[in-house]
């Protein structure tokens, strides 16, 4: 037996976030380096959040911080690629979300790279963990496999 980690399949996420690639993000490998993949995650959990009226950046009384993130890889993407990013949520506790991040080539229907994506939400001003309100429990349960 091995625990190998094996591609995910589009059905197993709930909410996709469409990302075009930059020129940029190419390393001199000539594809998208690792650590950009990381940013997408960012971007499509905070743009879900944004989305369901969770989150401004410049207001919201609190906000998530990243406390862990793992990815693994199994194909390359490349500029001019789209990037489909599906989230669902794994695990919610009092005061964090763990999200599953899965990143789609074009129209591929495996993931390229999947991962996870903790958040611990914190008040804005002090950064001392909050526990998560009704209305982001109620969001994020609809993302929950």
């Amino acid at each position: 037996m091995t625990d190998r980690l094996l591609p995910d399949s589009r059905d197993t996420y709930r909410a996709f976030t469409t990302i075009q690639t930059r020129w940029m993000d190419n390393d001199v490998y000539g594809h998208v380096n690792n650590v950009t993949y990381l940013s997408y995650f960012d971007t499509a959990v905070n743009h879900y959040l944004v989305q369901e009226g969770l989150l401004d950046p410049l207001t919201s009384p609190i906000i998530g911080l990243v406390v862990e993130t793992r990815c693994s890889y199994f194909q390359s993407i490349a500029f001019p690629d789209l990037v489909h990013a599906g989230i669902r949520v794994d695990r919610i506790g009092t005061s964090s979300v763990t999200y599953h991040v899965g990143i789609f080539r074009n129209e591929e229907p495996e993931t390229a790279a999947r991962g996870h994506f903790t958040h611990v939400y914190v008040d804005q001003g002090n950064r001392r963990p909050t526990p998560l309100p009704e209305a982001h429990q109620t969001a994020l349960r609809k993302l929950m496999f």
